[in-house]
């Protein structure tokens, strides 16, 4: 079972590259960093977690660029989106963006992908809130025939391109990996459908049980005709409870993410070292 750790970067929080490089040296698997392009000040969704939104979310920085700061200063570390907004992206320039970053980084890029919460924030994009799933679907879908062959196109209702060149192609083959953001059963059902792996979270996942759930996804997986081993489940922002990570473990999680405040090196560090003492224990 893999580890890593998802972080809000701001002007006012350690820097990707010391972060990255911390994380790295205590033998952590992966960064990851959410994305926000802006917070409307209009509120037609309440935030998932409940009461006011935190400061973190309207400061963030681009994730790409953060991501590409801590692969140049690492060798081993993955970096991945947790969870890049496909809504609110147009496919053929994140197609380029990614197949960069994968290049620049020797092939560590994880491309977590999601559709978003905040009405406001995707309609400003101009996107339909109602159909965002069929658009970030037929985006995924381009952006796959953009790295995979030589003269793309793409035919769809949202989406639609003639043939077309454009390099680099990934460094991974066939590309990074498409881990699908979301809780059970849609975001599980679009993981199936075109992502190489499920992002649920975990506090998300408590009220029917991580172990419960889990087994439905690989479940529907089989069902629809997919390898549920070709479909890892990367559980985010676990807590620091040793025997629910044991559990997570045995029941065959791939990877589990715990969360790092948008703070400076002198709260991070601490918790990064509790960590790295919780990842002895669990062996890995």
């Amino acid at each position: 079972m893999k580890i890593g750790a998802v972080m809000f970067f701001t002007t006012e929080t350690m820097q990707p590259a010391p972060l990255a490089r911390a994380l790295e040296e205590r033998g952590f698997e992966s960064l990851w960093v959410p994305e926000h392009t802006h917070i409307p000040s209009t509120r037609k969704t309440p935030y998932p977690a409940g009461g006011p939104l935190i400061r973190p979310y309207y400061d963030i920085m681009d994730p790409f660029l953060a991501l590409n700061t801590a692969a140049t200063v690492t060798t081993k570390l993955k970096i991945g989106t947790g969870i890049a907004l496909v809504t609110q992206r147009d496919p053929i320039v994140t197609a380029k963006l990614v197949s960069t970053i994968d290049q620049l980084s020797n092939g560590r890029f994880l491309f977590g992908i999601g559709n978003g919460w905040n009405q406001d924030e995707i309609e400003n994009h101009g996107t339909v809130f109602a159909s965002r799933a069929k658009l970030a679907r037929e985006r995924i879908e381009a952006m796959k025939a953009i790295w995979t062959t030589e003269e793309p196109e793409y035919h769809g209702e949202f989406v639609n391109f003639d043939k077309m060149k454009q390099w680099p192609k990934p460094k991974q083959t066939p590309h990074p990996p498409i881990i699908v953001g979301g809780g059970f059963p849609y975001a599980a059902r679009r993981a199936i459908r075109y992502g190489d792996g499920w992002i649920p979270r975990a506090d998300r996942l408590e009220k029917d049980g991580i172990g419960a759930t889990v087994e439905k996804f690989r479940a529907m997986a089989q069902e629809a005709g997919r390898d549920p081993a070709t479909l890892p489940v990367s559980l985010f922002r676990v807590p620091d409870a040793i025997d629910q990570l044991r559990y997570c473990q045995d029941i065959g999680i791939d990877r589990i993410t715990f969360s790092l405040p948008a703070e400076k090196e002198d709260k991070l560090l601490p918790i990064m070292d509790r960590w790295a003492e919780v990842k002895e224990q669990l062996g890995r």
